[in-house]
């Protein structure tokens, strides 16, 4: 009972500072796709992109940007990380019909990934994909 709620209490407090870290940094970050992905059912070509997150977690709502034009907008999970990137980045997963679809974006100088939410029940598996 006691270990209960110290192990609440602990979580509470690391839920409590994550956000208050997020909520302090620049919800904006870059992505350069080497690949075509999908994400959503929208495809995205490689190239540069803005990515803008609005929410301090764990769910946020990301957008992405080519220009001033949005192009994909999506769920995703904040998942914390013990060290920061040290590079934009992303994870992509290959499909059946060897498509690939965005599971993570991993921006720079920043201490968590941004992972996708997906609405199927199957995972493929992810390889992460970076410069």
């Amino acid at each position: 009972m006691k270990l209960s709620k110290l192990s609440l209490a602990f979580f509470g407090s690391a839920l409590l500072l994550a956000s208050a870290a997020v909520a302090g940094e620049p919800n904006k970050g870059s992505l350069t796709l080497f690949e075509k992905v999908s994400v959503e059912g929208k495809a995205l070509n490689p190239g540069k992109y803005t990515v803008i997150w609005d929410g301090a977690g764990p769910t946020v709502q990301v957008t992405v940007f080519q220009g001033k034009q949005t192009v994909a907008t999506f769920s995703a999970h904040l998942t914390e990380q013990t060290t920061r990137n040290t590079e934009d980045a992303y994870g992509s997963a290959a499909e059946t019909d060897g498509s690939r679809t965005l599971t993570a974006i991993y921006p720079n100088g920043k201490r968590f990934s941004l992972e996708v939410e997906t609405k199927s029940a199957s995972q493929p598996s992810t390889s992460p994909s970076s410069k």
